[in-house]
């Protein structure tokens, strides 16, 4: 059923959350407002933005600290939701409770159970709700998904995924809920996996076609720090599918060469590779030479505007996140991660990140083969959670 509604043109948007990753979606915003498909009416800050802070070309939006009055004087249309992890249920629901769309910012929740109450709660006031995966706005995801149904790769053994990323120390004094699994009592779980590095999640179950809840039957998890954090941010996470496939994502934000993130499909008569980051695949099989392709993406804020306009499909509602989701909710009753001890990583004097030696060839590894860092032979590393089968 479409859901199409009249809608005055520019749409009237307000961005709850402009610092740090928010000045993405302000230069975003901009840029759409250049195109004249929205209109940046309302800025939700605790500070509001200085002159300075608002990207040239998107005048002097109306701003507050309160984040429902601002929707009720603004007309807002959608609001764009780019806050703490553990706020965006609340603030998600009070925009469904006002006939307000959304663009929510990954990770949708910090729980499962917030999870339900937001899609829950979205579903029974009748709005729409776009989650800010962007990687699977990427044209390479439909059309890796139609080189696997179409046997290209032969019969699929499962999906890797590959994040070796680099954060200096200050990272983690970004804001106070940063590196956190819990703040006053309430969860953030703001590890690797779940945020910086979460696109590799989302987009490995995409792959594997296996985004919902039911699709997930088993998850373990491997969580360390090398950081002085009490989160992750050197992790690794095996899910098996209903279908019998296991998906293999590998992270750290302590890589020695950091590079762009990738995602392998792994079949019997190849590989798929995607760098989502690039919106790059290479094709790799037996009997043909490797095949590079690069694709377009659709911008998830556009995609909303559309599919609230004229009908088009969404691209990520919270359904298609569901697995995340449980796997969000695997690390988040996991024992705490292990620290790396002392004598495992070193501290870069001019970067001042800290790094762990040989973490990058066990993150391709793990990919690579399915394996955890267990399994690989990481003296560090152990297995945190080990369900026997996720509920859905």
């Amino acid at each position: 059923m479409s859901t199409a509604e009249p809608m005055s043109s520019p749409v009237p948007i307000v961005l709850a959350g402009a610092r740090g990753h928010g000045r993405w979606h302000l230069d975003n915003i901009r840029r759409l407002q250049d195109k004249g498909i929205v209109r940046l009416a309302g800025v939700c800050e605790l500070t509001p933005l200085t002159p300075a802070e608002i990207p040239e070309g998107l005048g002097t939006p109306e701003q507050s600290a309160d984040f429902g009055a601002l929707l009720d004087t603004t007309g807002a249309r959608i609001a764009v939701v780019c806050t703490p992890i553990p706020t965006h249920t609340d603030l998600a629901l009070i925009a469904a409770r006002k006939g307000v769309h959304l663009l929510l910012e990954k990770p949708p929740a910090p729980s499962y159970a917030e999870f339900r109450r937001m899609a829950d709660g979205v579903a029974e006031a009748g709005v729409v709700c776009q989650i800010g995966f962007q990687s699977l706005g990427s044209h390479a995801v439909p059309a890796i998904r139609g080189m696997i149904d179409d046997g290209v790769i032969g019969e699929i053994a499962g999906v890797g995924g590959a994040g070796a990323w680099a954060r200096p120390e200050s990272y983690y004094r970004r804001a106070p809920w940063a590196g956190r699994r819990r703040l006053h009592g309430v969860d953030v779980i703001d590890g690797a996996l779940t945020n910086p590095l979460a696109h590799a999640v989302a987009t490995a179950l995409a792959l594997a076609g296996a985004t919902r809840a039911t699709d997930v039957t088993g998850i373990e998890t491997e969580l360390a720090h090398a950081n002085a954090i009490e989160s992750d941010d050197t992790s690794c996470v095996r899910v098996r599918t209903a279908d019998g496939r296991e998906i293999v994502v590998a992270a750290t934000l302590c890589a020695e060469d950091p590079d762009d993130p990738y995602v392998v499909v792994h079949g019997d008569r190849g590989r798929i590779t995607y760098w989502y980051k690039q919106d790059r695949v290479l094709l790799q099989r037996a009997g043909h030479g490797p095949e590079e392709f690069e694709y377009g993406r659709t911008d998830l804020l556009e995609n909303l505007v559309e599919h609230l306009t004229d009908g088009t499909e969404l691209l990520v509602p919270p359904a298609a996140t569901e697995s995340f989701m449980r796997v969000v909710e695997a690390i988040r009753v996991a024992p705490d991660p292990v620290p790396v001890p002392d004598d495992a990583w070193r501290l870069l004097p001019g970067e001042e990140r800290r790094v762990v030696p040989g973490i990058d060839g066990l993150v391709a590894a793990a990919a690579d083969t399915l394996a955890l860092y267990s399994e690989l032979g990481a003296p560090w590393a152990f297995t945190t959670a080990h369900p026997k089968e996720v509920s859905p």
